[in-house]
């Protein structure tokens, strides 16, 4: 499910997928206490980048209680953490922990599998929400989309799936409106198994596909691969943006305003945002332990804005033109970029 730089802000205010801080060795550094109280810490990996760029300084009343200036050393262990943005920090996921998303995205991929092969013409957005429930609830997982409710949404989301249909690009309810032949069709869907989450989109059409729709599918697809290829550690969220954005953009397809892909871990939507358009070599800088959800959303017309559906979830074309979906969580290892929503 795509998110907002908005909406990722408030989740990183939250602390979601957060710890408490856990004090237990030294770092010979003094550091401010405000970043001491808020760092929510765990792994080397984080110490090896966070400690060296620390300079010593006093501190005052934050822990004191006074004004006087005395200089206070605060024993911290950063472990598997990095900085973000202000006190915010992701969070780096082990190998097993990798292990543990690819059993939810496997999940997550065997889903979308069946809702596909089960959507023809006369079926409904409905039916394919109930298919895709039941793939979850054999693989003792849990849905992840079904009673979410993110700050600005009016209502809890009802489906276990999002499904967008022609002009609706996005966050599309489940109903009952029987699909027809031609139908462009975006299904997203998220699963939790053992407290880790999958989420991945695909989109297809209904019977014979008219050739524009099929392009634009195809192009959606390439662009999702090329951002998956670009998730390698060393290389920045404005690479990954850059190679998902200019090549669509050169095809003349629009990209959703305002919406793109997020971090994904302990809970469906975590810091960073993930845009579908930026500029090389700028931004956060991946490594390994990452997990991003990557999520290319392409509009036909070739404009990037849209409206809101009364239900206040349904996002649909401003001008009327078809849209497509894909998206995968992938992991950033050292051995390259791994594709954990795979069926």
């Amino acid at each position: 499910m795509s998110s907002t730089p908005a909406s990722a802000a408030m989740v990183k205010k939250a602390g979601v997928g957060m710890r408490p801080v856990s004090i237990l060795r030294s770092v010979s550094t003094e550091i401010p206490a405000f970043s001491a109280v808020r760092l929510m810490l765990s792994g080397p990996r984080a110490a090896r980048i966070i400690a060296p760029s620390l300079r010593p300084r006093s501190i005052s009343s934050e822990l004191s209680g006074t004004r006087t200036m005395s200089p206070i050393i605060i024993p911290v262990l950063l472990l598997g953490k990095v900085p973000y943005e202000g006190d915010v920090l992701i969070e780096l996921k082990t190998p097993g922990q990798i292990a543990s998303m690819r059993a939810a995205g496997r999940v997550v991929g065997q889903a979308l599998r069946e809702v596909r092969r089960n959507a023809r013409a006369g079926t409904t957005p409905l039916e394919l929400d109930r298919i895709a429930e039941a793939v979850i609830d054999d693989a003792g997982a849990a849905p992840a989309f079904r009673g979410y409710q993110p700050p600005g949404a009016p209502t809890p989301f009802p489906g276990v799936i999002c499904a967008s249909v022609n002009d609706a690009v996005v966050h599309g309810i489940p109903d009952g409106t029987e699909l027809a032949d031609g139908d462009l069709v975006s299904i997203d869907c998220g699963a939790f198994l053992d407290g880790w989450c999958g989420d991945a989109a695909i989109s297809f059409t209904v019977g014979s596909a008219d050739p524009a729709d099929a392009r634009l599918i195809d192009s959606t697809e390439a662009a999702l691969r090329r951002g998956i290829e670009a998730a390698v550690t060393g290389a920045k969220l404005g690479d990954v943006a850059h190679t998902i954005g200019a090549p669509a953009r050169a095809e003349g397809y629009g990209l959703l305003a305002d919406h793109g892909g997020h971090g994904i871990g302990r809970a469906m939507h975590e810091p960073p945002h993930v845009p579908n358009e930026g500029r090389p070599d700028r931004g956060f800088r991946l490594r390994a332990g990452l997990v991003l959800a990557i999520e290319p959303m392409l509009l036909s017309g070739g404009r990037d804005h849209y409206r809101t559906d009364p239900d206040g979830w349904t996002l649909r074309t401003a001008d009327g033109g078809r849209a497509a979906h894909c998206e995968h969580t992938v992991a950033v290892t050292e051995d390259g970029p791994v594709v954990l929503t795979e069926p």
